[in-house]
């Protein structure tokens, strides 16, 4: 049956029909020892050849062979068969191995090979070898079952997940160059919406696709940990890069320099926005996609982790007519969260509130949002100077960056305005030199700053499979703990989060309000440390006597605590 095709060569067949001249057939097989393609392709790629008249012979040629019901499945190749097939081999000729059939390897080739193509898979292999012909569809499921066994096995998964299912909301059509095509082939897309949707359903808030130089990894952010989730194939690097850069509407052909977008997508109904990064790196583009997802989300400041006393001191001080509330922590501690609920608890429609904010994270109606572009000349200080021109009661500046910055929201808290903002410290007492360290007076420090509050986010213990155990040794004694008759939980792993043992997150919160005492200590230049003995003495708790509190109460581990308060 395969013997049929074996004899004829593809060139001989298109001089036969008049499609092409002896002449240009011997071009296309010089061309082919240096680079190695189909004598079809090169054919096709210098026009002497239209791919559709190609295509028109080859399939004659399979309806000659009478092949049709006879290759099996690719779910029936035999994977073994890839140990002895090289995957080279396979992509540059386009010929998959089948099975062991009477003594002879049994292939299946889109083209019709000529001798010096067979001899080389004769060589590779040390098999006969027995060729049908078949589509590009199948060799390309079989290519991926054998060498890329991971997407093979998530074939039905991409299926059901659909090509629709992640629907951009939206989305703005750019020209494509043909070199960019395949980001637009629905296997890469049904990958791309695959990713978003399996990242949805896992709670993550990022998705980190890494090249390597033997990987393409992807990780997910969940509950504040990067996980490896799988490694999508090589070959598919650039087209997984191309599909998220049309989504978020960013250059594709500009790989050099580091590039934000967004878009904002629908998932089974639920609307989530999406930022995304691009870095080039040694081999190639790093994404990043920070997912924004609405559904379930309530911004309640009773909900976050504030200790009963804890809360009412916060609720107190954003209560004032004017004076300033400072969050502190890292990047990813909550800082946002906790300051949208206090606006949204704030918001209505007897108060102007404006905010400057870099992204603007959530829409919320009443508040009037605006977006910092340092580019323009749009900074977070000129922000503010067009806010105190708008009759603003409160004033939400997204992070304290710098002296003219800070000396401006010190200003607005001093002249009538509450003033919420942000800044990157260890703790609550650090902030107040801080401030100063910017050049900022110390007696307006002073005067102006009501509240100073840190925070960071522990996991939760998984709720469907907590159990009691005895923390090691070496952690009690690092936290300094006595656990005579104390009981402590954590999660042994489930299907419900994933056999991490932990679900959702909490904050932990440190709040220290300025009092008369601290204010003097401000003027005097006192360091943080004094600060924070003083605060302590009036009843401060740190955020680790915090987040021993929250072990002890079942809520999360102490070994979480120790992650995060190091």
């Amino acid at each position: 049956m395969g013997s049929a095709v074996l004899k004829l060569k593809l060139g001989e067949i298109l001089v036969k029909k008049g499609l092409v001249s002896a002449q240009q057939v011997e071009e296309a097989l010089q061309a082919q020892t240096v680079t190695a393609q189909r004598v079809g392709d090169i054919l096709v790629e210098k026009g002497y050849i239209s791919r559709d008249e190609l295509g028109k012979v080859l399939e004659e040629y399979r309806a000659f062979t009478n092949l049709e019901g006879t290759i099996p499945g690719a779910e029936d190749v035999d994977l073994d068969l890839a140990k002895c097939f090289p995957e080279k081999l396979a992509r540059m000729f386009r010929v998959v191995p089948l099975k062991m059939e009477e003594g002879a390897l049994l292939v299946a080739s889109t083209d019709v090979l000529d001798l010096s193509t067979l001899d080389h898979i004769r060589f590779a292999t040390g098999h006969n070898v027995k060729v049908l012909l078949t589509s590009e569809t199948f060799v390309d499921s079989v290519i991926e079952r054998l060498y890329s066994p991971q997407l093979g096995l998530l074939r039905d998964v991409f299926q059901e997940v659909g090509r629709d299912s992640v629907e951009v909301v939206e989305e703005e059509e750019s020209e494509i160059s043909v070199g960019e095509d395949l980001a637009r082939e629905a296997p890469v897309i049904r990958l791309v919406n695959f990713l978003i949707a399996d990242a949805l359903a896992k709670r993550s808030s990022d998705i980190h696709i890494e090249p390597y130089g033997k990987r393409f990894r992807v990780r997910f952010r969940i509950d504040g940990v990067l996980y490896d989730q799988m490694d999508i194939p090589l070959r598919l690097k650039d087209a997984v890069v191309a599909r998220v850069k049309i989504m978020s509407n960013l250059d594709i052909m500009e790989r050099r320099v580091p590039q934000d977008g967004r878009v904002k997508v629908r998932v089974k109904g639920e609307e989530v926005d999406i930022r995304v990064s691009t870095v080039p790196t040694v081999f190639g583009e790093k994404v990043v996609l920070r997912l924004l997802s609405k559904s379930g989300l309530v911004f309640d400041l009773t909900n976050l982790g504030f200790e009963e006393d804890q809360l009412k001191l916060f609720i107190e001080a954003t209560e004032r007519p004017y004076g300033m509330v400072l969050l502190t922590g890292p990047t990813g501690s909550g800082k946002t969260t906790t300051l949208y609920s206090a606006l949204v608890r704030l918001n209505n429609s007897e108060v102007n509130i404006m905010t400057a904010e870099d992204p603007v994270e959530y829409n919320f109606e009443g508040i009037n949002q605006l977006q910092v572009r340092e580019s323009i000349g749009l900074t977070f200080a000129s922000a503010m100077r067009a806010f105190l021109r708008q009759d603003p009661d409160i004033i939400l500046v997204g992070e304290i960056r710098d002296y003219e910055t800070a000396d401006i929201a010190i200003k607005a808290a001093l002249t009538g305005h509450l003033v919420f903002s942000t800044l990157h410290t260890n703790d609550a007492p650090s902030s107040v030199t801080r401030l100063v360290d910017m050049g900022v007076e110390p007696f307006l420090v002073s005067s102006s700053l009501k509240l100073v509050v840190a925070q960071r986010l522990v996991r939760r213990i998984c709720r469907s499979c907590r159990k009691e155990y005895i923390p090691p040794k070496a952690v009690l004694e690092k936290l300094g703990i006595e656990a005579r008759n104390q009981t402590f939980y954590r999660g042994e792993g489930c299907a419900s989060c994933g056999d991490t043992g932990y679900k959702g997150r909490i904050a932990l919160f440190e709040v220290m309000p300025i009092s008369r005492r601290i204010m003097d200590m401000i003027v005097e230049k006192a360091t943080a440390d004094h600060i924070r003995d003083v605060a302590i003495e009036e009843g401060m708790r740190t955020l680790r006597e915090v987040g021993i509190r929250k072990a002890m109460e079942g809520v999360t581990t102490l070994e979480e605590v120790m992650r995060v308060t190091a």
